[in-house]
C-alpha cells in the first residue's frame, strides 16, 4: 500500500448522480429510528435520514480482492440472492456468489439509533478480503460534500459532511477491537476507491481529505466484520451512535426487529381479517403492507412519499419527484392501510393532510414533508382526494372524532370555484348532479375518425380541453402531449385514457355501461400489452413518460410502458362487474421483483438484455411505487370482501352508477357553460357576495338582483326555467360589494 497524506486529487469530482431506481428491498425499523435504507443489485443504496424525503448516501457496496490483481465489485457480476425470514420481514441476507468466495451480508436498522447495521462476512478463498465503498450524498445531492479518512477515539472512521448534515462509518470485529484496517478518502472519478482498483488491482491510495464535491470513502476489512453507519448533525455525534450500536450483538437487534415486524403483522391480520389468497398472493399482500408502512415518515406523522426511489436516477442528481408527498398518491396509501386495518395510520394521513391545506382550500400538487411547495401546478384531483379519505374513515366510523367540517367545505368551495376544469391532466348536490350529468357531454368523443377505425360509436376521451364547457367542437382542437421529444399533434378525439375508469370505481357509473364498455375495447386496442407476467396498460397513448425504442432512459421525453397499477384498477373494473379479480392480482403479482417490490412501469416490448430490459419485468422507473403497493392491497380487500373497497356510500347511494337528470344547470367563473337546455333552471354561483346585472336577447329588460349566501363561503343567484322561457340569450355582469364593475359581460344561449 502506497503512503499518502492530507488532499486527495481530482477535486471536485465527476458530476454525481443515484443509482438505478431497481430496487431489491426498502426497509425501515419499527421503533423511534429516523432511518430508512433501500437495496439495489445486492448492496445498500440509498440511506435517509431524519426524514423519508432526504437521501444521505447514493450507496455502499463491496469489493473483493486478493491484493495481487484479482478484484470483483460485487454488485457488477450480479450473481446474489436475497432471503428473507418471512414476507414482509425487512431483514435481508444477501450472498453474492463467485468461484473463488461467497460474500454474505446481513442488514438490519437499529430501532433506537439512527444507525444502519451490516454483518460482512466472506468465505472462500482465505487469501481473499472484503473493501468497503461509501459514497455520501449528505442533504440530497452529491455535490459540496467533504469526506475524510481519519480516526475517532483511536479507532479508524469513515466520515463526511455536508451542511446540518453528517455520517460516520465504524467497525469491529467479534472482540470489539477495530475492524477497519486501512481507510481512504477521494474525488469521484479520479481518487475514489473503485479508480485504485481499477488502475492497481489493489488498494494502494490512503488519502485523508476529500471535497468539497462528489466524494467517496473506502475502507479494506477483516473477513468478518460488523459495521455501523451512523448519521446524525456532525462526524462526533454520528460516530458516538455508530459505537453505542455497535455494542449491542447484531443477532440480538435483528432478532428484536423480526419479531416486532412478526407482531406488526399479525396485529393487522387481526384488525382486517383473513383474505383467503393463494400462498404467493398472500406473500405480495404482506410485502405490500410492509413497503407502505416504511414509506411513512416518524417525524412528520401521516406524511409519506411516492417512492424510495429515483426514477432512471443513475442519470442525474435530481433529489425531487418521488421523494415528495402528492395527496393523491397519500390517499391511495392512507385508503389501503385503512383496509389493512390501520384507522390510527389512515387518520394520521389525514391530520397531515389537515395542516398542509392551503387557505383557499386546495393542496399542493407535490411537496416536501414539512409543506414547502415543489411543484407548483393546480390538480383538482390532489384537492378532491383528501375529502374522499374523510368520507372514507366516517363510513367505516374511524374518524375518532377528528373536526374535519372546515377541512372539507375549504376542499369543496375549492372544486366549486375552479372545477370542473383542472388545469392539469390526470388523472352542494345542485353542482355535483349538474357535473355527472354532463359528463359525457364534455368528455365523450362521437363518431370520432378513432372511433370508426375501432368500430366504436363513442368513447370517453383522455383531457378535455377547458372550453369544452362553452364551445362542443372544442373536442377537435389540438391537445397538446408535453412529455415527447416531438409532439405528435392529437386532437382530443384522439386521445384516450384509462382515468375514465375511476367514474365506475367512484360509483358514478355502472361497470357494464355501454359507453364505458366500448372505451374498453379502445383502450385494449391501444394501450393494452401483453406480456409473460400478464396483460398491462399505458395510461393513454402517446404517453411520453418512459424509456425511449431503444432502451434509453426517460429525459424528459421517451415512451410510456404500461402501469403495474392499471392492472390492479382494471381489476376492480371486474369486480365491480361481478367477473373474477383474482387474475388481476395474480399478474401485478408477477411484475414485482424477486423480493415482491412493485414498480411504477414494465416493459413491454421486446426483450433488450444489453439494457436489462425484458417484457413484463420492471424498467428504470420508480420502484417501488407505493400507489401500486396500495392498489394491490386494496384488490385483495375487495377481492375477499366482494365489493370495491374505496367505493364510497354516499355516492353510490345518491347515483347507482347512472347519470342524473339535473334540474338546474351551474355557471361560474371557472366553468363558464355556453347555453342552457330547455326547462332547466340556472344558478349562478360566484366566490363573493355581488349584484348581478341581467337582460335578454342583447341587454333587453334589464334588471338588477343580489346574489345569497349560499355556504361554502360561495354566494349566488337561481333563476328559474319559467324567467327563461322566451328568451334566447341571457346577458349578465355583476358589481361588487365595493361598488366596482367587473368590467366583463358574458351571454348565454338558451335553448327554446
Amino acid at each position: 500500500m502506497t503512503a499518502h497524506s492530507g488532499f486527495a486529487p481530482g477535486h471536485p469530482g465527476l458530476a454525481p448522480t443515484w443509482t438505478s431506481s431497481d430496487k431489491d428491498l426498502v426497509g425501515t425499523a419499527l421503533g423511534s429510528s429516523r432511518l430508512w435504507f433501500t437495496l439495489g443489485h445486492g448492496i445498500v443504496n440509498e440511506v435517509y435520514f431524519p426524514r423519508i424525503d432526504i437521501p444521505q448516501i447514493r450507496d455502499l457496496g463491496f469489493i473483493v480482492a486478493d491484493g495481487a490483481g484479482f478484484w470483483v465489485e460485487v454488485k457488477r457480476q450480479a450473481d446474489y440472492t436475497l432471503d428473507l425470514p418471512a414476507p414482509g420481514v425487512p431483514l435481508p441476507v444477501i450472498v453474492h456468489r463467485h468461484p473463488r468466495f461467497s460474500l454474505t451480508l446481513r442488514i438490519c436498522v437499529d430501532p433506537v439509533r439512527d444507525v444502519l447495521r451490516l454483518e460482512v462476512e466472506l468465505s472462500g478463498d482465505p487469501a481473499l478480503r472484503p473493501y468497503l465503498l461509501l459514497a455520501p450524498h449528505l442533504g440530497g445531492t452529491g455535490c459540496n460534500n467533504r469526506a475524510w479518512a481519519g480516526r475517532h477515539r483511536g479507532r479508524r472512521m469513515l466520515s463526511a459532511q455536508q451542511g446540518p448534515f453528517a455520517l460516520a462509518l465504524l467497525g469491529v470485529d467479534a472482540e470489539f477491537r477495530d475492524a477497519l484496517t486501512a481507510t481512504s478518502a477521494g474525488h469521484v472519478g479520479s481518487s475514489d476507491g473503485w479508480q485504485d482498483f481499477a488502475r492497481h488491482g489493489r488498494m494502494r491510495w490512503d488519502w485523508h481529505e476529500a471535497g468539497p464535491g462528489n466524494v467517496a470513502l473506502m475502507a479494506a476489512l477483516p473477513q468478518r466484520a460488523s459495521l455501523a453507519l451512523g448519521l446524525s448533525t456532525s462526524p462526533q455525534a454520528a460516530a458516538t451512535l455508530a459505537l453505542s450500536s455497535l455494542a449491542e450483538p447484531f443477532a440480538a437487534v435483528s432478532e428484536q426487529q423480526a419479531a416486532a415486524w412478526t407482531d406488526w403483522h399479525a396485529a393487522r391480520a387481526t384488525r382486517c381479517g383473513a383474505f383467503d389468497l393463494p400462498a404467493a398472493l398472500d406473500a405480495q399482500l404482506r410485502t405490500s403492507a410492509q413497503v407502505l408502512k416504511t414509506h411513512s415518515d416518524k417525524t412528520f406523522m401521516g406524511a409519506m412519499v411516492a417512492s424510495l426511489s429515483v426514477p432512471w436516477g443513475n442519470q442525474g442528481d435530481e433529489r425531487g419527484g418521488y421523494h415528495l408527498v402528492w395527496p393523491r398518491d397519500l390517499v391511495e396509501c392512507a385508503q389501503a392501510l385503512l383496509a389493512l386495518g390501520g384507522e390510527a395510520e389512515a387518520r394520521a394521513v389525514l391530520g397531515y393532510l389537515m395542516a398542509t391545506q392551503n387557505a383557499d382550500g386546495h393542496w399542493l400538487q407535490n411537496q416536501w414533508l414539512g409543506g414547502r411547495p415543489y411543484w407548483s401546478g393546480v390538480q383538482l384531483d390532489e384537492t378532491a382526494f383528501p375529502v374522499l379519505l374523510a368520507v372514507s374513515l366516517a363510513e367505516h366510523g374511524a374518524l375518532g372524532g377528528m373536526p374535519v367540517a372546515d377541512m372539507v367545505r375549504r376542499a369543496l368551495a375549492f372544486l366549486l370555484r375552479e372545477g370542473p376544469s383542472s388545469p392539469q391532466d390526470r388523472w352542494e348536490e345542485e353542482v355535483a348532479d349538474f357535473w355527472n350529468a354532463r359528463l359525457e357531454d364534455w368528455c365523450v368523443a362521437r363518431d370520432s375518425a378513432l372511433g370508426r377505425e375501432h368500430g366504436v360509436a363513442a368513447h370517453y376521451v383522455r383531457e378535455a380541453p377547458k372550453d369544452i364547457l362553452a364551445c362542443p367542437a372544442a373536442l377537435k382542437r389540438h391537445l397538446a402531449i408535453k412529455n415527447r421529444a416531438e409532439e405528435p399533434g392529437l386532437d382530443a378525439t384522439a386521445q384516450v385514457g384509462v382515468d375514465f375508469l375511476q367514474l365506475v370505481r367512484l360509483g358514478l357509473r355502472r361497470a357494464d355501461d355501454a359507453l364505458i364498455l366500448d372505451t374498453l375495447k379502445l383502450v385494449d386496442a391501444l394501450l393494452k400489452a401483453d406480456t409473460p407476467s400478464g396483460p398491462v396498460w399505458h395510461r393513454y397513448n402517446g404517453d411520453g413518460y418512459g424509456e425511449h425504442a431503444d432502451g434509453r432512459p426517460f429525459d424528459g421525453s421517451g415512451r410510456g410502458r404500461g402501469w403495474p397499477l392499471l392492472v390492479g384498477e382494471r381489476g376492480h373494473h371486474a369486480l365491480a362487474r361481478g367477473d373474477d379479480p383474482l387474475p388481476y392480482l395474480h399478474a401485478m403479482n408477477a411484475m414485482a421483483s424477486a423480493a415482491g417490490l412493485l414498480p411504477e412501469q414494465v416493459w413491454d416490448a421486446a426483450p433488450l438484455p444489453q439494457r436489462h430490459l425484458q417484457p413484463g419485468r420492471p424498467t428504470g422507473s420508480a420502484m417501488p411505487l407505493a400507489w401500486a403497493h396500495a392498489e394491490f392491497v386494496k384488490l385483495a380487500v375487495s377481492h375477499a370482501s366482494g365489493q370495491v373497497f374505496d367505493r364510497p356510500a354516499a355516492v353510490w347511494q345518491r347515483y347507482a352508477g347512472k347519470s342524473p337528470a339535473a334540474a338546474t344547470w351551474v355557471w361560474t367563473p371557472g366553468a363558464r357553460i355556453g347555453h342552457l337546455a330547455a326547462g332547466r333552471d340556472l344558478l349562478i354561483l360566484l366566490p363573493q357576495p355581488a349584484v348581478l346585472h341581467l337582460g335578454f336577447d342583447g341587454w333587453n329588460h334589464g334588471f338588477d338582483r343580489p346574489t345569497q349566501p349560499l355556504g361554502l363561503a360561495l354566494h349566488g343567484l337561481k333563476l328559474d326555467a319559467a324567467q327563461l322561457r322566451s328568451c334566447r340569450v341571457l346577458d349578465f355582469t355583476w358589481q361588487g360589494m365595493d361598488g366596482a364593475w367587473l368590467g366583463e359581460d358574458f351571454q348565454l344561449l338558451l335553448a327554446t
